[in-house]
């Protein structure tokens, strides 16, 4: 079973493509995977990643591992590593401050896999990333890692959503969708509450979210995002994903926007805001009680990490060792 979390988009990328016979494509991968001797990144990994928690980071490609609906490149080696850091730095350490070590090692994701390009589908939508299994992690678009941290507004014709706002492009396409399929996998071991399912139970439009008028209305019909009305389960990941990476002042202005009702629903009695923190919650009971982590703590630790990532405290690129020091 997957889980998607998609982004809407309205530009495609030209994918350039060599061409070749057809004995030459013959039951063959586009890439191959060539066997190399671990470098100076695979220690790293070693040291921070399989060790300490059994999870196997995986860089080069692999086409077992990719979907091959989809045209996929490998990640890039230098943008590799610093997805490494971030992934470690606010998503695996966040949640040990917080919930502490032996909850990360039990939960956290087996596995992530990394691909260079965004996952295209034909309805003008891409994945950003996937969780199989509620072991594994897909996490695409590392092309676009570098032009983000160094707040370009766009890169090869693609427009970031914020523009230069670094903190906020990296949540929308990286950071969040870690949160999110951690989110799922936590709701996999143990289910999220029946209540939960019963506060907009008639709203959800499955794949029309990021069509007129749903895409425009979220917040009035009581969604955190317009993914967010995909079902409940992406309900509730949105939900917890967006809380924990944006701020207080964020999250208000997100309220002020839903205190409304739907127009087009004439059974919509409750505003939208009344209905999301209705959802919230839900969500902050089912975390605490269940994994005895409380939201809003580990939101200023993620918060926190954000601002030493943008501010340049945290070295990106560091591969040092215990072996190398």
């Amino acid at each position: 079973m997957k889980k998607y979390i998609l982004l809407s988009s309205v530009m495609m990328l030209a994918l350039g493509l060599t061409s070749c016979s057809s004995d030459e494509l013959k039951s063959q991968s586009v890439i191959s995977v060539i066997k190399n001797e671990p470098n100076e990144f695979d220690m790293w990994l070693e040291e921070n990643f399989r060790n300490p928690y059994n999870i196997d980071f995986k860089y080069r490609y692999e086409e077992i591992e990719s979907d091959l609906n989809y045209y996929t490149v490998p990640a890039t080696y230098d943008e590799s590593i610093k997805m490494a850091h971030l992934v470690k730095y606010l998503c695996v350490e966040a949640y040990n401050e917080v919930a502490g070590i032996e909850f990360t090692r039990a939960q956290f994701p087996k596995m992530f896999f990394l691909i260079g390009e965004w996952e295209y589908r034909n309805n003008g939508s891409f994945i950003l990333g996937t969780a199989e299994g509620g072991r594994k992690i897909l996490l695409s678009g590392m092309t676009y890692l570098n032009p983000i941290l160094a707040g370009l507004p766009e890169y090869n014709d693609f427009v970031f959503e914020f523009g230069t706002n670094v903190a906020e492009n990296l949540n929308h396409y990286y950071i969040k969708t870690i949160h999110h399929e951690f989110t799922h996998i936590l709701n996999q071991t143990k289910d999220y509450p029946t209540a939960f399912r019963q506060i907009t139970p008639g709203s959800y439009v499955s794949d029309s979210q990021f069509s007129e008028p749903y895409s425009s209305n979220y917040l009035k019909r009581g969604f955190i995002s317009a993914y967010a009305q995909t079902n409940t389960a992406e309900d509730f990941a949105e939900m917890v994903s967006e809380y924990i990476t944006h701020t207080k002042e964020w999250w208000e202005a997100q309220m002020k926007a839903a205190d409304t009702t739907w127009s087009e629903d004439p059974n919509q009695t409750q505003t939208g805001r009344v209905l999301i923190e209705q959802k919230l919650d839900a969500v902050k009971d089912y975390m605490f009680t269940t994994w005895n982590i409380d939201l809003d703590v580990l939101r200023d630790c993620i918060l926190r990490r954000q601002v030493d990532v943008t501010s340049g405290k945290i070295d990106l690129t560091d591969l040092t060792t215990n072996a190398t020091k």
